[in-house]
């Protein structure tokens, strides 16, 4: 009566699409909890722009509820749209403010450049979006035997990032259903750590740490220190594929907070470029958005430092601008960190900065978040090192700039932090869908939960 689907995310880690339905005789109710675009190996079945990605029935689906604003959580919204979903978009007050914005550079990447239709689709979304506070319960449908509220709280993970609860009832049957969407590590900066639902009839937990910890937040940070110390030593460029949202502002806050530590020569002459419109509008959103900071963050801010707006910080806006940057820091010696989209390197401004500094050993390339498998990120990373190379746009290139990971700066919860998560749950779920993870990582992190006494561990296939 009360099922739970999938239609993303259960063989990879991207297109995160899970429909929770309340069904009696012929009539059916449901909700979708996120609809995002397929990425890396993941995409085969249905990401291209050619095809509408929708192939499971939406006539009973109420509503959306978007967890956050990440792409591979909210790319499949335009096709969503296209395919007849007249429902409301449910979602917290900052991703209200998000979502526009990075559908319509998802719109303008994958799914068409006419400015007026894109304008339409933007109009059309924005009259659709429910803002819904944190903590407070909504209605989103009551047929009187059949009726379903959903509760978003906190998730950590990006700014707006939020978990789902929904009560739901169908005749005597009720069920507390909780959806984590991505949650994110409790160390992290300028956002506060998830708490645990009170309650979890059943849970589906993404797992895309759910085989290894993170480094705690002063180690991670000192290896930030001393890659990025050690990388600029011979005048050249640390190169971070960052992801436009949470990953971008987070090094920022860090790597101010080292400047204001530490000073001297160096740092005191460290320009910090952040080269993607799209991340340089989501810092801007950020800044306006400090409510919704932690205390840690709030206080800086108290205290007169502005750790997303600093004197070294240069937002490049203009293509041009771009070329210009790519063109000077691939011939200068002097030290600079640039942070540029995508953040797996499977598009976007980095490629151009690829493509010109990676065959140069006075470069560095820094990986700071997962890189999804067929992505050229991951394979950067995995051949980096070995002196192979990575094919961008079609061409080859030899991979002579040193490459570096500091993975306790993935915005993603840890395998000890999911099993926090669960274990703050009053009473053990009766059942646990491991989602959105490679299978290694499914396996770990069902391994950690088969303790639980009475709890069924499932990882689902679509």
């Amino acid at each position: 009566m009360i099922s739970i689907s999938h239609h993303g995310a259960t063989s990879g880690v991207t297109g995160s699409c899970h429909e929770l339905s309340l069904a009696q005789g012929s009539q059916k109710r449901g909700i979708l909890i996120d609809c995002g675009l397929f990425q890396g190996q993941d995409e085969g079945r249905s990401a291209s722009a050619s095809d509408l990605s929708i192939d499971f029935p939406i006539e009973h689906i109420r509503a959306l509820v978007v967890t956050h604003v990440h792409i591979d959580h909210v790319g499949r919204i335009p096709y969503l749209l296209a395919a007849g979903f007249e429902g409301p978009i449910i979602c917290s007050e900052p991703s209200a403010i998000m979502l526009p914005e990075i559908l319509e550079d998802a719109l303008k990447i994958g799914f068409t450049r006419d400015r007026q239709l894109i304008e339409r689709v933007l109009r059309l979304i924005r009259s659709r979006l429910v803002p819904v506070p944190y903590a407070h319960w909504h209605s989103v449908f009551d047929d009187g035997d059949c009726l379903l509220s959903v509760r978003l709280q906190r998730a950590g993970h990006i700014l707006g990032s939020a978990y789902v609860e929904c009560d739901a009832r169908m005749g005597d049957v009720a069920e507390r259903i909780v959806f984590s969407g991505d949650l994110g590590a409790p160390h992290a900066p300028l956002l506060p750590a998830p708490q645990s639902p009170e309650r979890a009839d059943r849970l589906v937990i993404e797992s895309t740490y759910g085989d290894k910890d993170h480094e705690d937040r002063e180690t991670r940070r000192y290896r930030l220190k001393a890659v990025l110390e050690r990388a600029l030593e011979d005048g050249g460029t640390v190169l971070v594929p960052a992801f436009s949202i949470g990953r971008t502002q987070e090094l920022l806050y860090e790597i101010e907070g080292l400047i204001h530590e530490f000073g001297g020569e160096l740092w005191g002459d460290l320009q910090i470029v952040v080269d993607s419109p799209l991340a340089a509008e989501f810092t801007r959103i950020y800044r306006d958005l400090k409510p919704f900071w932690d205390a840690e963050a709030s206080e800086l801010v108290r205290q007169g430092r502005h750790p997303l707006s600093f004197e070294q910080l240069t937002v490049i806006n203009s293509h041009e601008d771009h070329l210009n940057a790519v063109d000077y820091l691939s011939r200068s010696h002097r030290p600079c960190v640039v942070l540029a989209g995508s953040g797996m390197c499977a598009g976007g401004r980095v490629v151009n900065y690829l493509k010109a500094m990676l065959g140069d050993k006075r470069n560095d390339v820094l990986f700071v978040g997962y890189q999804a498998a067929g992505t050229p990120g991951r394979n950067i990373l995995t051949y980096g090192p070995r002196g192979g190379w990575v094919e961008l746009d079609g061409n080859r290139y030899d991979i002579r700039a040193r490459i570096h990971q500091v993975g306790g700066y993935s915005a993603h919860a840890g395998q000890s932090d999911l099993v926090e998560f669960v274990s703050g749950i009053p009473f053990s779920p009766r059942e646990i869908r491991i989602v959105h993870g490679d299978q290694v990582a499914k396996l770990a992190l069902k391994r950690c939960f088969q303790s639980l006494t009475g709890t069924d561990i499932i990882i689902p296939s679509e």
